[in-house]
């Protein structure tokens, strides 16, 4: 090819020209200004470090409790969040206590903006309380000693708020999750509602070819590792190790699409990735004994929801114990904590559903389509719909009658039917739900569990064998100065100090950075070198995901073959047609307490009087739907305020729903059949009670089907012919 044919027109080179020197002043400029975004950073993460109890709380707070004063130390605190200039709290609701997650970072996260759980709590008129923790744990601390300290502080808030209107509500994020399971598993007095966000409380679960995490344990040879790591670190195990673990599940956007992303945006973008990367960098540290806990018995052991993980009194830890309400929130983009390993726990523990209401357990899941794992509590757009939701209607969640139910979102508009008894963007309703539904998500074969199984079994036989040869060794070696030295030059910390202004380098960039400010000059859009730099940047995205999927699959097929082998599974004690199954039977205490129960509730099938004549018929026509919308609570709420003689607490009401439904789930028959005979002899009052329950029903759809057939013969229980019935004014009349 000849150099003539490589020749542009004039007007045509001189434009390319413009465009290149246009680029490369902007990009000149960009460089100084992203350079002199990560000094930022870097100071940021000195002056973060440098505090004694650093958080990334936008929100005044007040001590309440020190867990450093408890007779057994932690290093967690009990916080009270003040509310902001014109939210107002009503103090006759119930509080919200926010654990965070201590998982390498600092505390902070799930009320570090406005929109977050704290911002929409509060919003909603909830007191709101706050769990933190400081980076250096007390000597002696032990999972069990935080659980502990934790239920004090609960205890604190309920003896705060003597007039509010059930149990604190409870939200574990991520690691804080399994954390408040076990605690309401020992405690389950002091709770109400759970919400559970993002935690991993059934961590072999998941399907091939997603979720590689759940094979790194077993890769690494068990958690042997943990321990050396703990014991390098001079008893201490550095959190940013866990931060680590985390980065390398996205290289793309860890190597390069979070940086790109500054640097592309650099004007705009400064304020909200330092705002992050004050949390992500503020890595703290955990006990030997802590990470032990938690690697041996959760995620390589998986020993949560089988009941085998038991406190040092020897009492088993057993989930089934939990009588709040249990709100699961996760995420099908979450590659840390996946749907299975968010709801598997609830195949382990219960049968089907009926066995979740012998327990008298109600159990609420939702699962988002594509937010990732910290978007699930720190996502702005998921604080302003499930979160915010969740918060709204935490009374409804807390009078479910017991079963699973998935929560749904359906968007407010001017179509929706009485929008007035809604709040916030969004309707939510739980609709009843079976365990084949969690089972549709994929799960563990048989053969899977053998190789979770070998895989523990190899851990726990490399942890002795390094306990037994080389711990003692190192632990001589080790002295408290190379410890700290080893946790400076961690490479998590050193790209944060290597930048900062203790870098004599960087007083270069930051007076660069103020001369770009001064005479900044943006490329246009349609800069032709732009365009070709956001291509090579999205192919650099696509070659690291390929990096990725590749060492994914590879890690997969190495722990699907190693711990397959039959011979190693032989070796360690499990048989080739073995298989394990990790279904609990029933206590046999819980079934003695359960059929003196049924006896009891059939007896007082005939007990009771209006109130309970038309909660019965509610429920039974309501059951009909399969689903309760936040609407028909809201209806009902209203009733009680109306009529004083029916004020009850809501424990009261949930007591009370709650006896009803058992009633009708053991005998139909007989529990509609004894309605007229708990009806007072006024007619007019029999009819009031049947237009509040068509009130509550059409509040959240039309009556129509199978609901209008049950209403109807509700209608002739209640002693009302056609005329009565249809003389009843609809909701909709009533409500204008």
């Amino acid at each position: 090819m000849s150099l003539e044919k490589l020749e542009l027109p004039g007007g045509a080179m001189s434009g390319l020209v413009a465009s290149a020197v246009e680029y490369m002043v902007d990009a000149g400029q960009r460089t100084a200004l992203f350079l002199d975004i990560m000094r930022q950073r870097g100071d940021q993460y000195r002056e973060h470090v440098a505090q004694t109890a650093p958080h990334v709380l936008s929100y005044a707070a007040e001590l309440i409790i020190d867990g450093r004063k408890l007779e057994h130390p932690v290093n967690y605190a009990l916080v009270r969040i003040i509310p902001p200039k014109g939210v107002e709290i009503d103090l006759k609701r119930r509080p919200f206590v926010v654990v965070d997650p201590r998982a390498g970072h600092g505390p902070g996260i799930g009320g570090f903006k406005a929109d977050s759980e704290i911002g929409v709590a509060m919003k909603a008129g909830h007191p709101c309380y706050f769990i933190g923790f400081l980076p250096e744990p007390m000597p002696g601390q032990t999972i069990e000693r935080i659980a502990r300290a934790e239920a004090i502080f609960i205890e604190k808030v309920i003896e705060r708020h003597p007039e509010a209107d059930g149990k604190p509500c409870v939200i574990g994020n991520c690691q804080a999750g399994w954390a408040v399971m076990i605690l309401a598993s020992l405690r389950p007095q002091l709770f109400g509602p759970l919400i559970i966000a993002g935690a991993p409380l059934a961590y072999w679960a998941g399907v091939h070819g997603k979720y590689p995490m759940r094979y790194s344990g077993g890769l690494l040879g068990g958690s042997w590792l943990t321990a050396l790591s703990s014991d390098l670190g001079g008893g201490k195990f550095d959190g940013a190790w866990l931060v680590q673990n985390f980065e390398s599940q996205n290289p793309s956007n860890t190597l390069w699409t979070k940086q790109y992303n500054v640097y592309s945006k650099v004007d705009s973008e400064a304020d909200r990735y330092l705002e992050f990367e004050r949390w992500w960098g503020g890595h703290v540290n955990l006990n030997a004994e802590e990470i032990q806990f938690i690697v041996d018995e959760l995620f390589i052991g998986n020993n949560l929801a089988a009941g085998q993980v038991k406190m040092s009194d020897g009492t088993a830890v057993d989930l089934r114990n939990i009588r709040s309400p249990i709100v699961v929130f996760c995420s099908k983009g979450d590659n840390i904590t996946p749907p299975q390993q968010a709801l598997h726990w609830i195949l382990d523990l219960y049968a089907n559903v009926d066995e979740i209401r012998a327990y008298g357990q109600t159990i609420v899941y939702t699962v988002h389509e594509t937010i990732g794992h910290l978007g699930i509590f720190v996502s702005g757009g998921v604080a302003k719909k499930e979160h915010a939701e969740f918060s709204s209607n935490i009374d409804l969640i807390d009078v479910l009658p017991p079963g699973l139910y998935e929560a749904t979102f359906e968007a407010r508009g001017p179509e929706t039917l009485n929008d007035e008894f809604t709040v916030g963007q969004w309707v939510m309703r739980c609709e009843a739900r079976t365990l084949d539904d969690i089972r549709a998500m994929g799960g563990n074969s048989p053969e899977d569990e053998r190789r979770f199984e070998t895989a523990k079994r190899i851990s726990e036989m490399n942890l002795a064998a390094y306990r037994k040869y080389l711990q003692p060794w190192i632990k001589s070696m080790v002295t408290p100065q190379m410890a700290e030295l080893m946790r400076n030059w961690h490479p998590l910390r050193l790209q944060y100090e290597m930048f900062s202004s203790q870098n004599p380098w960087m007083k270069m960039v930051e007076g660069a950075a103020e001369r770009a400010r001064e005479d900044r000059k943006s490329v246009t859009m349609d800069n032709p070198f732009l365009v070709l730099q956001e291509k090579i940047s999205k192919q650099i995205v696509r070659s690291l995901d390929q990096w990725r999927d590749s060492q994914e699959a590879l890690s997969e097929a190495m722990f699907l073959s190693i711990y397959g082998s039959p011979a190693l599974q032989a070796a360690v004690g499990i048989g080739p047609k073995s298989t394990p199954s990790r279904q609990r039977e029933m206590d046999p205490k819980h079934r003695a307490f359960l059929e003196a129960r049924i006896k009891e509730l059939k007896s007082k099938i005939g007990a009771g009087g209006l109130r309970e004549a038309a909660i019965r018929a509610l429920l039974y026509v309501g059951s009909a739907r399969g689903m309760v919308d936040e609407r028909s609570l809201e209806a009902l709420r209203r009733l009680r305020q109306q009529d004083e003689s029916a004020r009850m607490t809501l424990a009261e009401f949930k007591m009370l729903v709650r006896e009803q439904f058992f009633m009708l789930l053991l005998d139909r028959e007989a529990a509609l059949a004894a309605i007229p005979t708990l009806l007072p002899e006024n007619k007019g009052e029999r009819r009031k009670a049947f237009a509040a329950i068509q009130e509550v029903l059409s509040a959240s759809a039309e009556i129509s089907g199978e609901v209008a057939n049950r209403l109807k013969q509700v209608a002739g229980l209640f002693g009302l012919d056609a005329a009565d019935s249809s003389n009843v004014r609809s909701f909709g009349n009533r409500a204008s």
